[in-house]
């Protein structure tokens, strides 16, 4: 009995992962087509699953490259500059775009994997992420501002730590943040940036 129950056990190890994934990516995919779709059915007549994520793709890439051209950027900072003046907008716009310009955009910020020693007499270390090297503005020049995600979360914390307890790791950035979210499970392949 002991070696079946091993045996399941071991059988939603390897499925798991995989079925969540799946999971919550259908449910994405499932709630944005059927959106679109009940927008777009009444128009076109008829109903082609999938069509509300292709249109989807399409209208945000034609969208992306609409927003790279000279006519948009001085349109896009206009509206950033009306947004900004608005209060509850302002903190909510200028947050969400940091964060996605912090991950997607052209400045990177959770490009530089680091380790902290948090604890010297228990030899006691946090993986982060550096996101500004220099924090002359706050007058802690010998700072480093350092991310720390949270394991099996979407948040995390950001502290201000001497320089001299950050040591850069030759590692990944999206290795080392899979390891950070697993809670330390998930194996680091040893890639060399």
């Amino acid at each position: 009995m002991k070696r079946i129950s091993a045996y399941f056990l071991q059988g939603i190890l390897l499925v798991a992962p995989v079925a969540i994934t799946i999971y919550i990516l259908y449910g994405i995919l499932k709630t944005v087509d059927s959106w679109l779709i009940e927008n777009i059915k009444p128009i076109l007549g008829f109903y082609v699953p999938g069509l509300g994520v292709l249109i989807l793709f399409v209208a945000l890439t034609i969208l992306g490259f609409i927003g790279q051209t000279t006519v948009f950027k001085p349109l896009k900072k206009v509206a950033g500059r009306i947004i900004l003046k608005i209060p509850i907008l302002n903190l909510l716009y200028s947050s969400l775009n940091d964060l996605f310009s912090a991950f997607m955009g052209k400045e990177k910020k959770f490009n530089i994997p680091v380790k902290v020693r948090f604890n010297k007499e228990n030899n006691l270390w946090k993986l982060g992420f550096i996101t500004k090297e220099s924090l002359d503005e706050f007058k802690l020049s010998e700072m480093a501002a350092v991310y720390f995600p949270h394991s099996y979360n979407f948040s995390g914390e950001l502290y201000l730590v001497p320089s001299e307890q950050i040591e850069t790791l030759n590692l990944s950035p999206a290795e080392v943040m899979k390891f950070i979210v697993s809670g330390g499970v998930t194996r680091i392949e040893a890639i060399e940036k």
